[in-house]
């Protein structure tokens, strides 16, 4: 049995050869300290929580990222952790390396859980999108924007230590903001795989808030409804990131789930 965790480095771990780890993915621009509330609260399982390449202190160097970059990212970690199988779950753009990691290797899958996931999109909803990527482009900030996005006013107002810790997060250094665009591309102008969906049949959980404009709840029952072997959950009263704000729920949700 082994457990890590320091902000100054790139994943928490917590394993446990006993039971089949939780591995979360965590979203565009932030890094593997949104799960805090997951790893409290699943602390009787395996957990790896861990930053996506240039995301938190995870490097990386091409010009460009893709789904398969992410996807093997995963694989070489459980390679190298000797692990064979796992419990995904992949929050935002987090749920898009999932499903594509699921397509690729469903043998190391028990279950797969996708959190605030876009799936067909709108062009309406794909615009909006596109607007605030080139506004990140130009250097704009979007990281209050993006608060207002993924929590309710009044969470942010009862809660000013998550709002101070999420802004710093989304406040790019030069080097870091350029390996978010790039992320942030990927993630702005993703093309639904209807066939891969429609072959992936692992065990699988979609969420999401009731009140996420970006995931919102017609996108997640489209996607369940395309998944082979899957269940939807609504987050009442969630926005994007429920998994704080409503994390008492997603967590029984969850538990639930992957002891069953």
């Amino acid at each position: 049995m082994s457990q890590n965790f320091d902000s100054n480095q790139n994943y928490y771990s917590f394993i446990d050869n006993n039971t089949d780890p939780l591995v979360f993915i965590h979203g565009v621009g932030l890094d593997h300290r949104m799960w805090e509330p997951q790893i409290k609260s699943l602390n009787n399982h395996s957990i790896i929580a861990y930053d996506l390449l240039g995301h938190g202190r995870t490097p990386y160097s091409k010009e460009e990222v893709t789904l398969n970059d992410f996807s093997n990212q995963l694989d070489d970690l459980l390679q190298f952790l000797k692990i064979d199988k796992i419990n995904l779950i992949g929050f935002s753009l987090g749920s898009l390396v999932a499903l594509d990691f699921a397509s690729k290797f469903q043998d190391k899958l028990k279950t797969l859980t996708l959190l605030g996931t876009t799936y067909g999109r709108t062009m309406e909803q794909r615009s909006l999108v596109i607007e605030r990527f080139e506004q990140a482009k130009l250097n704009k900030p979007i990281s209050k924007q993006a608060l207002k996005r993924w929590f309710t006013d009044q969470y942010l107002k009862d809660h000013p230590e998550i709002y101070d810790q999420f802004i710093k997060i989304l406040t790019k250094r030069d080097e870091d903001h350029v390996n978010f665009l790039k992320a942030y591309k990927l993630f702005t102008y993703h093309q639904d795989d209807i066939n891969m969906i429609k072959n992936i049949k692992t065990k699988t959980l979609v969420m999401t808030g009731s009140d996420d404009l970006g995931s919102t709840v017609e996108m997640s029952k489209f996607l369940s409804n395309d998944l082979i072997n899957s269940s939807f959950i609504e987050i009442n009263n969630g926005k994007h990131l429920c998994s704080i704000e409503c994390a008492d729920d997603v967590n029984i949700r969850l538990k639930n789930f992957i002891s069953n």
